[in-house]
């Protein structure tokens, strides 16, 4: 700010605004992941015919449950960084405003110092 570098908030606000899209997204992903994955054991055959079905099951459960988790982690992150983001525009906002009304530049024009009489 004092050091004449310029941020530019709508830029932020993009970018907010596709985190929350993502995480939207990621919202979906991971009820696709949780409801629509499952498997049936019986889908996979009759165990006294096909002695692999039981393991075939399992590494589905623990596949299933390992893509659920990683949709878990990149949520969090996601969130996370929209948060932080979000904060951290609203601090760019409020210095904009003070600074503006520092100089001068607010609502109401002059402030009544430098008014020639």
């Amino acid at each position: 700010m004092s050091d004449g570098m310029r941020v530019d908030l709508s830029a932020l606000d993009e970018v907010i605004k596709k985190l929350w899209t993502l995480l939207d997204d990621m919202d979906k992903a991971g009820e696709t992941s949780r409801y629509r994955t499952d498997i049936p054991m019986t889908a996979f055959g009759n165990t006294d015919k096909f002695l692999e079905a039981a393991d075939l099951f399992d590494a589905h459960k623990e596949t299933k449950g390992d893509l659920e988790a990683a949709i878990k982690g990149l949520h969090g992150l996601i969130d996370q960084f929209g948060k932080s983001t979000s904060k951290v525009k609203d601090k760019y906002t409020e210095q904009e405003y003070a600074n503006k009304n520092q100089m001068g530049g607010g609502a109401g024009g002059s402030n009544g110092k430098w008014d020639k009489k």
